[in-house]
């Protein structure tokens, strides 16, 4: 807890001159506040006592004064409002862009089990809740603490049994706003908690819209999405309950109070020991004194929100990534790209099976290795342990004689090529998508790349060629062609080491034999990896491994393999009958 305190009150460090600045402005509106009851007190008074000459005079001074000190207030009010709000965004863009690095270090395995929409809600809802409690957290405590101390304080040099009568009224006030503001709180975090299973839902549906429509399954995700957002429309329904309660309750405490103040007051000039102006001035200040007490209530509610969020905001911060770079981690330089497993073994969890185990391979630099086997056999897995998208459980992995762990994970992944089966495009240009392979690269490096890949034919076709649009995530592309950009990303990489997962499973004969032929010519020299189903499409591999349950099964050339008769020849011949 006060770790997580230091950290909450890190953020105000940057801004530190900013948050007095708007600290001592605050301060001079409560005191203004609290001031100008007291200047309307010695008018009345200067106005009852007679002597209408000086009187005038006195008015006119008082008013005078009474209009600088409004003057200095409405510009204290503004500038706590504005630049405190200021503060807060900054503050709160602090904490998004860290969070949002954070993201950006953990593991293949940490998405592996979250849903895209509650972590886009954390990254905002949570924050903006935060920005409203770093802004108005402290100034609005040092404002109506001041004015209830002071109101209490110049209402008890008016009148004592008045102002006890009145106090009376506020423990009472105060257990009723903390009971409804907790209840406030609750349906507010359910809110939340509501309204990021409807992100989660929507974000589910949009991304997977196109396997909605494939199976004419609409009205099912309209069920879905109903079921999600009656949840939602129940807890904001309890939400309004409890304000109504809350605001209604505290309104009729006031009107109770006022009625209080006038019918006491009332009897007390009729045995003159309360004068007009007393009176007056006790109702001026009323206000002052009742208002801290709903709002500091109310506050403590947005305090539990922003502690809450703050809780769930730390939470992300807190998980470590399960893969990062040791202390002196190594900067490849020169790559040649021998790979070797080394009695590798992996499972995805504590409790569950291993997928790969006790695996050896050593591959050479510049080798062609086609990965086979039936499906869930861990081809992709083996695949995605060489980058360090998931960490070996055991055993270790060297390129170039190199531990892959003691390796910089940038350097590793710079050096480390991927065409993911599942494509994806971001949205943006043909020239974006492809130059995301190397940042800063020249529009001539990306059309030579994407003639490598066998994409610039189909791109010149478009409306406006490299700068043409593509949609989220490649939309307004072909399967095809989707597949062939990604591959140019990988051209203009440049890497040494090459893994293509069912690389050009999304394309027809014709587009398979095109970039076929590419991967080929840039697999030259190259250590190159390949995972495939169409096996026709790894004949000309230098060694061909296959994968079984129980490790490598059999490695070999396409001929070898056949000669065998064993599990590759098994899946040659059921591929070749279909």
């Amino acid at each position: 807890m006060n770790f997580r305190f230091k950290k909450f009150l890190s953020y105000y460090k940057p801004y530190l001159g900013l948050f007095f600045s708007v600290m001592i402005c605050a301060f001079i509106v409560a005191g203004i506040t609290l001031i100008l009851p007291l200047l309307t007190r010695y008018i009345t008074k200067t106005v009852l006592e007679g002597n209408m000459t000086n009187a005038l005079n006195q008015i006119y001074k008082v008013g005078a004064l009474m209009l600088v000190l409004i003057g200095i207030q409405t510009a204290c009010n503004y500038y706590y409002d504005y630049r405190g709000h200021e503060m807060g965004a900054m503050m709160e863009s602090d904490m998004r862009s860290e969070l949002f690095e954070h993201y950006q270090k953990l593991s293949f395995g940490f998405y592996d089990g979250q849903r895209t929409g509650l972590l886009m809600s954390r990254i905002t809802n949570d924050l903006l809740s935060l920005s409203e409690l770093y802004h108005h957290g402290p100034e609005d405590y040092i404002i109506y603490l001041v004015k209830f101390i002071g109101a209490f304080a110049i209402l008890l040099n008016i009148n004592v049994k008045l102002t006890i009568a009145v106090f009376c009224f506020l423990p009472i006030m105060a257990v009723f706003a903390f009971y409804f503001n907790k209840r406030m709180h609750i349906a507010l975090r359910k809110n939340k908690e509501c309204i990021g299973d409807v992100n989660a839902q929507v974000e589910d549906n949009l991304s997977g819209i196109r396997v909605v429509k494939s199976f004419a399954n609409e009205e099912i995700e309209k069920e879905k999405f109903a079921y999600e957002n009656n949840k939602f429309l129940e807890s904001r329904k309890n939400t309004y309950r409890n304000e109504s309660y809350f605001y209604n309750g505290m309104n009729a405490f006031i009107q109770l109070i006022t009625v209080t103040v006038i019918v006491f007051g009332g009897v007390n000039i009729v045995k003159t020991s309360l004068d007009l102006a007393d009176l007056i001035t006790f109702l001026l200040y009323i206000g002052n004194l009742i208002e801290p007490v709903q709002k500091l209530t109310h506050m403590t509610m947005q305090l539990q929100e922003g502690i809450a969020s703050f809780g769930r905001f730390v939470e992300i911060l807190d998980i470590e990534p399960e893969i990062k770079n040791v202390s002196n981690a190594l900067e490849l330089e020169n790559v040649k790209g021998n790979v070797e497993f080394r009695n590798v073994r992996f499972r995805y969890h504590e409790v569950q099976d291993y997928i790969l185990e006790n695996l050896s391979m050593n591959v050479s630099a510049g080798e062609y290795i086609a990965l086979v086997g039936t499906s869930g056999v861990g081809k992709t897995t083996l695949c995605s342990l060489i980058p360090r998208f998931y960490e070996v459980s055991q055993g270790e992995i060297l390129l170039d004689g190199v531990n892959i762990k003691d390796i910089r994970l940038s350097s590793l992944r710079r050096n480390v090529g991927v065409v993911h089966q599942d494509v994806y495009l971001f949205s943006g240009t043909i020239l974006d998508n492809i130059g995301y392979g190397k940042p800063n690269s020249s529009k001539e490096e990306i059309i030579e790349a994407a003639k490598k890949a066998n994409a610039h034919e189909f791109i010149m076709k478009l409306p406006e060629g490299y700068n043409t649009d593509i949609g989220q995530r490649g939309v307004k592309l072909s399967g095809g062609q989707k597949q062939r950009l990604s591959i140019a990303r990988v051209f203009l990489k440049n890497p040494p080491v090459l893994i293509f997962d069912e690389a050009t499973s999304a394309l027809d004969n014709e587009s398979e034999r095109v970039v076929q032929d590419s991967l080929e010519s840039l697999a030259k020299n190259r250590t190159t990896f390949v995972i495939a189903h169409r096996l026709s499409t790894i004949r000309n591999a230098r060694r061909i491994v296959v994968l079984t349950e129980q490790g490598i099964g059999e490695q070999g050339t396409h001929e070898e393999l056949l000669a065998l008769n064993g599990t590759y020849a098994h899946l040659y011949n059921m591929h070749s009958k279909i």
